[in-house]
């Protein structure tokens, strides 16, 4: 079996991407996806063995010349450097997806100038630390391509502020205007920058989270939604394949919600009853693991 993409058979074939964050949750169906409609995908993350078990799947499931993978933390500038340099070794990068990030959930009185700042590195700088060497390397070495480069940052639902996570959400609007700017900024090297904000999703992140209120609170979260149910990680990808394929090439600059109508739904006195099964979720990820919160298996 293999990814039940929507997208045509090879539309990325021979194309080259790198998907941080790349040996879990949305990330790594980023990385089956891509790889599965032809693309080779160099995996960034910080655990070797989430990559290295990624990387077979991929292999398994599509080819053993098709995937890489690099341990790296995306907060540190000099690997960064190091890592990016080693991927353009191998030739021009079609597309980026800055998918590694992380939060813990805190009121904001609780948290420590430490704390913020680590969470800020994840969401925003290791993103624009991929991003500028990206550019800069390949310019460099020569490597920028007439077909163009898109870059997908991957952010999150944080319309109206996000109350127990405004370090997150304070980075992830951060990125929002870091991708406007370096949308205008680069797009005369032939790059398109994008972002896609998630909403509610079931990944395997629902299992990061050990506070007692958040851990029962999290699965009812569908149900507070028009749509009336939570996000696959299959609607994400499927998000970022279309800003990093040629029928996006006249979207710069935007920011992509796949969140159910999330930040709509704030009129709850005159919103209809979400109680329904009318919207079906598309789950193509055929190595879909779900979470043990929902009632799987975890990773």
């Amino acid at each position: 079996m293999t990814f039940a993409s929507i997208y045509r058979p090879g539309l990325f074939a021979s194309k080259r991407f790198i998907v941080t964050g790349g040996g879990s949750g949305i990330g790594r169906c980023i990385a089956h996806e891509l790889a599965s409609l032809g693309a080779s995908v160099s995996l960034i993350g910080r655990s070797q063995h989430k990559l290295e078990k990624t990387a077979k799947e991929i292999a398994d499931d599509n080819g053993n010349d098709i995937v890489s993978w690099h341990t790296c933390d995306i907060r540190d500038e000099d690997r960064v450097k190091q890592v990016m340099g080693e991927i353009l070794q191998q030739g021009s990068i079609a597309g980026l997806v800055n998918n590694a990030g992380g939060q813990f959930p805190a009121p904001l009185a609780n948290i420590s100038k430490k704390g913020f700042e680590s969470v800020v590195s994840s969401n925003l700088t290791g993103g624009f630390l991929f991003s500028r060497e990206l550019l800069n390397q390949s310019i460099d070495r020569d490597l920028i391509s007439n077909e163009g480069c898109s870059i997908v940052n991957i952010v999150a639902d944080m319309w109206g502020g996000m109350p127990g996570m405004g370090h997150s959400g304070a980075a992830r609007m951060g990125m929002v205007n870091l991708t406007q700017t370096a949308a205008v900024e680069w797009a005369k090297y032939g790059y398109r920058v994008n972002a896609v904000a998630p909403g509610w999703i079931a990944s395997s992140g629902f299992d990061a989270y050990s506070d007692p209120h958040i851990k029962k609170v999290l699965p009812k979260l569908g149900g507070t939604l028009p749509v009336n149910r939570l996000g696959t990680e299959s609607e994400v990808s499927a998000a970022v394949c279309f800003l990093l394929g040629e029928g996006s090439a006249f979207i710069t600059g935007t920011t992509l919600q796949v969140d159910g109508g999330r930040p709509l739904n704030n009129h709850p006195i005159m919103a209809p009853p979400a109680q329904h099964d009318n919207n079906k979720p598309f789950t193509g990820f055929h190595r879909h693991v779900t979470s043990k919160l929902l009632g799987g298996p975890g990773e």
